[in-house]
């Protein structure tokens, strides 16, 4: 046991986590750890996503502390199984344990072990929308984590700190709270589940605040920390989150819907059905702008079932089936449903474009002006865009072409900025709409052209159809009648591709593959590989 017991320590010193684990494990099941041991072993369940393990462990270093008469160690425990509860979703299980907490600290209000226990509280706060009374909270835990020179807890208050600052609107002081914080994270002073807690919070700020240069930066230097740690599945499958949303929105679309189906992957295994709620949204949004309307409902589907919200995603799909009605009801309860000022901001456009389907420009408009306002409160260049595409979208359908076509080109020259290149593709799409409604036509079929190319670079077939539809210099009907989805299948056929190979340089399962070629030979009257090769090269579809 000693040897175990020895080797364990080391692994877990090393964070070799699927290691220390076995070991420790080992090392129990010959004779019962005690309880420092037994901190490691929920430790490196923890960091293994063994959320049930990390519960049952976190109980028994409680109970362990417990017998022994050590009040403010147990009182440690049952701070760090709330925690763990609450960042779960278990609020009420993490209140009970809260209330354990504070129970053991009675007569000892001025010690380290009241701080872990006031940030679950203030965790509470922040939760259930109270960011002024979280921030007081946030401020004395940092003064106790610093009182007692302990680097997890000062660091945690920081971060509270500038997240309830930022819910504030106090975006700036916020912002350098949470670089504070990081410098902790980059100076190595934390313990690993300090340091992947921080990093995720800080990254899930900085894309709700669309801050997503800062993100981006954070979410590669997540992924080499988790690269350093053996066997790590918390914190890495929620990195595969955040890269899948930066790909998507830079135009990296295969590579965003492989990172969000390894996080699916990852989450179904560490049984987290909230984060996986929100890898399989993800999916839904690449292959929504795919133009896979299918797997697009199964993936908000799923998302639903594991308790993340499906909307805009899925108002925006049913738009795209033609179901305008169905969008609409969908996005006026939404609306109804306010939540606070981030979500708000990925709401508010696909209200926006929702309105404009069903021609109520009334609503549109108002919807425009909150936009505008939480603009001036969040003041990211993100939002700054979002509010130039929507405002010149909604003047454009109130028949005003003049007044919408410079909000147009500046948002096409913002969307670019932020390296977007969907979003300034549709906003090409409108500026092309002014200009044939001020009877530019030339310069309307221009825009259609860049719009077009774009989006057959993305594979945004959807878009592409509706593109080409505007177009008057461009057939309605593309090669063959075939999709760019088709298209791209033929073209690795006539490389002699099989329908496996297809399917993993696509990142289509091999079901979709054989769809697409049935498509394909039905749409070029064919019946094999060869002979639809033969027809592609004959009438120079490739």
């Amino acid at each position: 046991m000693t040897n175990a017991l020895s080797e364990a320590r080391e692994l877990f010193q090393a964070g070799s986590w699927p290691g220390a684990f076995a070991q420790l494990t080992r090392a129990d099941h010959e004779a019962a750890l005690e309880a420092e041991d037994i901190e490691r072993l929920a430790v490196a369940a923890h960091m293994l996503g063994k959320d049930a393990t990390t519960a049952d462990t976190w109980v028994r270093a409680y109970h362990w502390w417990l017998g022994e008469g050590n009040s403010l160690r147990a009182s440690w425990c049952a701070s760090r199984l709330s925690f763990t509860l609450l960042v779960q979703g278990e609020q009420a299980r993490s209140g009970g344990w809260l209330e354990r907490a504070n129970g053991l600290l009675e007569a000892n209000h001025d010690c380290l072990e009241r701080g872990y226990a006031l940030l679950v509280e203030a965790l509470q706060h922040l939760n259930q929308g109270e960011p002024g009374t979280s921030l007081g909270v946030f401020e004395r835990l940092t003064g106790i984590g610093e009182r007692f020179s302990d680097r997890d807890l000062a660091t945690f208050g920081q971060l509270g700190m500038g997240q309830s600052l930022i819910h504030l609107g106090k975006t700036k002081d916020g912002m350098a709270k949470l670089d504070q914080a990081m410098v902790a994270v980059t100076a190595g002073e934390l313990s690993p589940t300090a340091i992947g807690t921080v990093y995720c919070a800080v990254i899930g700020m900085c894309q709700a605040m669309f801050d997503l240069n800062r993100a981006r930066e954070w979410t590669t230097a997540l992924n080499r920390w988790c690269d350093s740690q053996q066997g790590l599945v918390m914190y890495r499958d929620q990195c595969l989150v955040h890269r899948a949303e930066i790909m998507q929105l830079r135009g990296a679309w295969s590579e965003a819907l492989e990172e969000a189906r390894r996080a699916c992957t990852m989450l179904e295994q560490a049984t987290a059905p909230l984060a996986a709620g929100a890898a399989f949204y993800q999916q839904g949004e690449v292959h929504r702008l795919r133009g896979e309307f299918e797997q697009a409902e199964e993936a908000y589907r799923n998302a639903n079932q594991r308790g993340h919200e499906p909307q805009p995603g899925l108002a925006l799909l049913r738009l795209a089936q033609g179901q305008a009605d169905a969008a609409a009801a969908a996005m006026r309860l939404m609306m109804e449903q306010r939540s606070d000022r981030f979500a708000q901001c990925k709401a508010l456009p696909a209200h926006i474009e929702v309105m404009l389907a069903v021609g109520d420009t009334e609503t549109a408009r108002d919807a425009v002006g909150e936009l505008r306002e939480l603009a001036r409160s969040i003041d990211a260049p993100f939002v700054h865009a979002q509010v130039l595409h929507m405002d010149g979208a909604v003047s454009l359908s109130e028949g005003d072409a003049r007044s919408a076509l410079p909000k147009l080109r500046q948002a096409w020259s913002a969307w670019q900025e932020l390296e977007m290149p969907y979003e300034a593709a549709r906003v090409r799409l409108l500026v092309g709409n002014a200009c044939r409604d001020l009877g530019d036509e030339e310069t309307a079929e221009m825009e259609y052209d860049a719009a077009i190319w774009v989006f057959q670079q993305l594979g945004a077939d959807h878009d592409l159809r509706k593109a080409e539809a505007l177009s008057r210099s461009r057939s309605n009907e593309r090669k063959g009648g075939l999709t760019t989805r088709e298209l791209e299948v033929l073209r690795l056929v006539a490389d002699g591709k099989t329908n496996p190979e297809i399917a993993d340089q696509l990142f289509l399962s091999e079901h979709t593959v054989r769809r697409h070629l049935q498509n394909v030979f039905a749409k070029l009257d064919v019946s094999s590989r060869a002979a639809a090769t033969a027809y592609a090269y004959q009438h120079k579809l490739l």
